[in-house]
């Protein structure tokens, strides 16, 4: 893959370096802030050899890639240069994506750091189960405390993360969330030592392998320290401003603000727990069904902080781990029967390809690429995610590491019980078996809004009229207009008339309605809408311009009846135009139609020299 090509053409359609704020990705995208989403080009991104697909969740606009991606966002760092986040107070979104914003961005930095311990903590398990080494020995010792150490210090990884989205001293987050895991701090803690501070009680609190505490000590360490840049010398600065940052921030934060997001972290695992007491199986059902909307949406990140500290506090974890399993295993399950059904040949490689990552645990090339554009497959995708996590969950199925969930991911589920890991692959087998029998018995048909070729039989169309392709790789253009069909070298114009856009014809209309001469989509309708581009269903690009400089009219006169990416007809009307307004105004209405991939053509046969109807063949095009 060439990675810099790539990224050029990623930071040109979203609006060029101008147009971003700050980049970030995790395993699979690139993670864009843009000062206006507005100006980026999502059909033209989609098109990017590379691209699975469009996201916009939590404030970011979403360019997935797939497993490729840190090597894509070196190429888009280089080309963009260094780029700071705007802070979430002064982004224009809602309150639920600010937050969603902040908790993924938070936690994206620290997820490679947690899936190594995880993994690491997995295999000991697996390890220790079959007597390789004793749990007792000073080799799990040593490993052991390695694979903590992530979970231990999670707060002031965790300000790494915060720092970069409330744009503030991301070494003096970090310091400011290693005060709440201080070793005097925790033992004071351990022996229950009450302890003031100006009369006001320290909670006694352990804030080891917690998220919520060190966000918000980032939070009010970002106005902190925005107030000290305001208010302290220019010629103090540089001492006073580091002090006055640190010890406010961490003030504030052991006497108010962790001890808040211990209790918020609390309620919610405690009302989470509650339901799972009520019935074991309810979570993992309700999060194997619902998980791609989920991800969709980015709400999974709101539920990041309890399952990753259950992890660290509990060992194991049923919040998100059996259910994303059933559903990620339900994704690729439902692409590869995509990949077996589906008779267009890229379809089938996307899908395939889409499948086996989604299998191995990276969804997102599977869910943007296949599972969002067929409702049926979507739909599939749920029913299996269901079955699957309602199976995980009366089984007991529970993550023992942080590290997603798939085939590849197995040992995050090998655990204290030996069952643990078997029952989770049954998860996958049912989910696979029950996504794919009804993605393919009722979830996936051919896009219905994507034109069939039409085949050598003719096919009556809105007008009465035919398109057809015929052996031998030929193919007819119908023309879009009534009026005079005449040769491209008498067009007045010799951008046209020297066929520098390609090979075509013209027609001189009488009236002002313009049809589509194929089965295909609308590829471009100019703002001006003097201009239209189709591309057929057979792969032809066509270009049709009424009249020669009337852009200039700015729209006036013309009216469209279709928007750029809507599947067409042949015979469908495109465009009414005033072709007596438009004469009266100066310009001439002769409207080439050309075929701006003439190259990939070994002839061309036109029409001219006579009258025409819309939808009568205008030319005829020979691979």
């Amino acid at each position: 893959m060439a990675y810099e090509k790539m990224a050029q053409e990623i930071v040109d359609k979203v609006g060029g370096p101008s147009n971003i704020q700050s980049v970030a990705n995790c395993a699979t995208r690139l993670r864009f802030v843009l000062n206006d989403d507005s100006a980026a080009d999502e059909k033209a991104l989609k098109s990017i050899k590379g691209v699975a697909g469009i996201a916009k969740s939590g404030g970011q606009f979403q360019i997935i890639i797939g497993t490729e991606v840190p090597n894509v966002k070196k190429e888009v760092d280089k080309l963009i240069g260094e780029k700071k986040e705007t802070p979430p107070s002064e982004k224009k979104e809602g309150i639920i994506n600010r937050l969603l914003n902040i908790l993924s961005g938070s936690i994206t930095p620290m997820i490679p750091a947690l899936t190594g311990a995880g993994l690491l903590k997995a295999f000991m398990a697996l390890f220790v189960t079959l007597e390789w080494i004793s749990n007792t020995s000073d080799v799990y010792i040593v490993l052991n405390f390695i694979a903590d150490a992530a979970f231990y210090f999670m707060p002031v990884i965790v300000a790494y993360g915060a720092s970069k989205k409330f744009n503030c001293n991301t070494v003096l987050a970090m310091v400011c969330a290693a005060a709440l895991i201080h070793p005097n701090f925790t033992a004071l803690v351990d022996e229950e030592t009450a302890i003031t501070f100006l009369g006001i009680p320290v909670s006694l609190v352990s804030y080891g392998s917690t998220i919520l505490p060190a966000i918000l000590s980032t939070w009010i360490m970002s106005y902190v320290e925005r107030i000290a840049e305001k208010v302290i010398p220019k010629f103090l600065k540089y001492f006073i401003k580091p002090l006055v940052t640190i010890l406010v921030t961490s003030i504030l934060s052991l006497l108010f603000l962790a001890p808040l997001g211990n209790i918020i972290g609390n309620v919610v695992a405690a009302a989470i727990n509650s339901l799972n007491a009520y019935g074991e199986w309810i979570i993992p059902t309700v999060i194997g069904a619902c998980f791609p909307l989920l991800v969709m949406t980015g709400m999974h990140w709101s539920l990041a902080p309890i399952w990753l500290q259950s992890i660290a506090v509990n060992g194991s974890e049923i919040l998100l781990g059996p259910g994303s399993l059933a559903s990620n295993i339900a994704q690729g399950a439902a692409s590869l029967c995509v990949a077996l059904k589906t008779k267009d040949k890229e379809q089938k490689q996307i899908a395939s390809s889409a499948g086996f990552t989604a299998l191995m645990g990276i969804t997102e090339p599977a869910m943007f690429g296949i599972t969002v554009k067929y409702r049926g497959v979507l739909a599939s995708v749920m029913i299996g995610g269901l079955v699957g996590g309602f199976f995980a969950g009366i089984t007991g199925v529970v993550r023992y590491a942080a590290g997603g969930a798939g085939i590849a991911l197995l040992p995050c589920f090998i655990g204290e019980n030996p069952m643990n890991v078997v029952y989770a692959i049954i998860t996958m087998i049912i989910a696979f078996v029950v996504t794919f029998i009804c993605t393919w018995v009722f979830g996936y048909k051919e896009k219905p809004e994507s034109p069939e070729p039409v085949s050598e039989t003719e096919t009556k169309k809105e007008t009465g009229k035919e398109n057809k392709t015929v052996s031998g790789g030929k193919a007819e253009i119908a023309s879009p207009l009534s009026g005079e069909a005449i040769p491209l070298e008498q067009v007045k114009d010799e951008t046209f008339s020297q066929k520098i856009l390609g090979n075509g014809a013209a027609v001189i209309p009488e009236d002002g309605k313009l049809y589509s001469p194929v089965n295909g989509e609308v590829s471009m309708l100019f703002d001006t809408l003097h201009a239209i581009g189709l591309v057929s269903s057979e792969g032809a690009e066509i270009l049709i311009h009424i009249g020669m400089d009337t852009v200039q009219l700015n729209g006036k006169y013309f009216k469209a009846h279709v928007k750029q990416g809507e599947q067409v007809k042949t015979g469908q009307l495109l465009l009414e135009f005033d072709i007596p307004a438009i004469k009266e105004a100066g310009y001439d209405v002769t409207t080439p139609v050309i075929i701006s991939n003439t190259a990939d053509y070994k002839k061309i046969d036109k029409i001219s020299g006579k009258t025409v109807r819309h939808g009568e063949p205008l030319l005829t095009l020979y691979r």
